[in-house]
């Protein structure tokens, strides 16, 4: 999960591009970076921590231009220490191209094989995404004739991407003395959406991960990037698109409703708010046809996400709703932490009992999900601390049992708490009274309610189905023995280019 944004404006990118960042650091706060195109010539800082920290004032003063891309960076392919793994990512040829991608890629090690093989491109990194990079390179370099660059070879070459990346990938990028290009996996799996400002002339342009930006920057929202579609704004401010796959359907990624995204984004026409709601409707109708025995005093949410479906459950099943939990709101998101010991050492950090909440009363605790079940477990004991006579969990979402290779950092199945596992074994794990899930067609019907439109959703991993098709139990292993520290067969393939060494920063 990342955060990408673009922006094609009458007046200085920079500030327009931070402001958007900030906007987005939720969905990642490994890294930053902005470049900022000026005529031909692009400026570019990017670094580790938060925006807040990686741009100072004399950064933000030499990132000079109208236009630009910037990039909030959480890792699931490479390494989360890297900083020459910060994006977005720039190679000069043909033309000059910077890129940032949300998403990750389940065929990194095919195409790099390829790069080196046949495209004769050096990949320096082991992200993702400076592989997509390459690849539209060449694919943008076969189908040039001469310096002069076309709307139908810049489409032809997202095309290229399309028929030779498979995953998940919705990208921001441009090209030095052309334009702004954005596109969007042919499944849609990751959010891209696109506003305008047209209260000037000539209009200005954003696209970026979430609707929350455009709305934060006074821009209007004009739609969703659709799957498989790529947009294109020239340097005279005209908005050019095309479909690039004749394969594309709608397949968003369940999990950007249940924590990813901001509550306040609309992503692909479903508010993500109201389907937390609808998500607390719909788990209080089960608890009241099977947990009815369960004498709840008081429902209390895991801040900050699992809010709406806590006071939404609270009203249906006509229980007090409290605030039990403060949080500390100068610690980052425990979920996107790289490292089990980084996340456990947080959450008491991150989040303080209010112990007259919790004193002699049996206690409805809710979250949106339950991943590696860490923040769980400290939580139910930090209730119990306060005094709670009995701990109920209730999730807004079902088990995660499965991995994700679709950008989101839940990969090894062995970290999560429910794979293999009964609801009530999950109980004893987290040290909880009784455990419940939503159901997931349950899930599925109130998100889709929004836009009935939507014909599916990546719903892996709750059940272990890859809408791309190309996800084998090979992989998911290769996947798996990397996060632990192992060499696997298959990391030959990178290890048979150059090093170069120069990912090193020795100043």
């Amino acid at each position: 999960m990342c955060g990408v944004i673009g922006v094609v404006a009458n007046s200085a990118a920079n500030q327009f591009l931070y402001d958007g960042l900030m906007v987005l650091q939720h969905r990642g706060q490994d890294a930053a970076g902005i470049v900022t195109a000026e005529e031909s010539r692009f400026h570019l800082h990017k670094g580790p921590g938060l925006a807040r920290d990686v741009f100072r004032t004399r950064d933000m003063r030499s990132l000079l231009g109208d236009m630009g891309v910037a990039h909030v960076r959480y890792p699931t392919a490479g390494s989360a220490s890297s900083s020459a793994e910060s994006q977005p990512f720039y190679v000069n040829s043909p033309y000059g191209i910077v890129l940032g991608h949300n998403g990750n890629l389940t065929n990194t090690h095919e195409l790099k094989e390829s790069l080196f093989r046949t495209d004769l491109r050096h990949v320096n990194t082991n992200s993702d995404s400076e592989v997509l990079l390459n690849v539209l390179a060449h694919e943008l370099q076969v189908r040039a004739s001469g310096r002069q660059l076309s709307l139908d070879t810049i489409f032809g070459a997202v095309a290229g991407v399309h028929a030779r990346c498979k995953g998940a990938y919705a990208v921001t990028a441009f090209i030095a003395g052309y334009g702004l290009l954005a596109f969007r996996d042919p499944y849609g799996i990751r959010p891209l959406v696109i506003g305008i400002n047209d209260q000037v002339l000539p209009h200005e342009y954003i696209v970026a991960s979430e609707s929350v930006a455009i709305d934060a920057l006074g821009f209007r929202l004009l739609r969703d990037v659709a799957p498989g579609e790529a947009v294109f704004i020239d340097y005279q401010r005209q908005l050019h698109s095309r479909m690039c796959s004749d394969k594309s359907v709608l397949n968003p990624c369940i999990f950007e409703y249940v924590y990813l995204a901001r509550p306040d984004s609309v992503i692909d026409g479903v508010s993500v708010y109201s389907a937390r709601l609808a998500m607390g409707v719909s788990l209080a109708e089960k608890i009241k046809r099977e947990f009815a025995h369960l004498k709840i005093d008081v429902v209390i949410p895991i801040p900050d996400t699992s809010r709406p479906s806590a006071l939404q459950l609270a009203n249906h099943l006509n229980v007090p709703y409290r605030e039990g939990f403060i949080k500390n709101r100068y610690i980052g998101r425990t979920f996107i932490m790289p490292g089990q010991a980084l996340r456990k050492k947080s959450v008491r950090q991150k989040l303080n009992a209010i112990g007259e909440e919790f004193k002699g009363k049996n206690v409805l605790l809710v979250d949106d999900s339950i991943v590696r079940g860490t923040t769980s477990r400290e939580i139910v004991q930090m209730a119990r601390d306060a005094g709670a006579e009995k701990v109920y969990f209730a999730s807004a979402s079902p088990p995660v049992r499965f991995s994700n290779v679709y950008g989101i950092d839940m990969p090894t199945r062995n970290e999560l708490i429910a794979n293999g596992r009964t609801d009530a074994e999950i109980a004893r794990e987290i040290g909880c009274d009784a455990m419940i899930y939503q159901d997931l067609d349950a899930m599925v019907n109130v998100v889709r309610a929004g836009n009935p439109e939507i014909p599916d959703f990546d719903t892996s991993c709750f059940d272990g189905r890859y809408i791309t098709g190309d996800v084998t139990l090979e992989y998911l292993n290769y996947v798996e023995a990397v996060r632990n520290g192992e060499t696997p067969s298959l990391a030959a393939l990178s290890t048979q280019q150059l090093d170069l060494n120069l990912a090193t920063n020795n100043g």
